[in-house]
């Protein structure tokens, strides 16, 4: 997960360094939907990606199954 997703956003500020939030604002829902689109195509098949889980607090949290961008 650290390679082909965290990586790339850490200490970096996403609006201005990552194009992907170009177009998307920065909200927790749409992180979860970057790390996805990281993710997918890095799994070894037969494996497949479920979820994804952002947590932005221990409340509030984000869960992803799938494509919607």
């Amino acid at each position: 997960i650290w390679k082909y997703a965290l990586d790339g956003m850490d200490h970096r500020n996403l609006d201005q360094d990552i194009e992907f939030f170009a177009n998307h604002p920065s909200t927790t829902e749409n992180v979860a939907v970057y790390i996805w689109n990281c993710l997918r195509t890095n799994i070894p098949s037969p494996a497949k990606l479920y979820e994804i889980t952002v947590y932005e607090t221990e409340k509030n949290f984000v869960r992803y199954r799938g494509d919607y961008i």
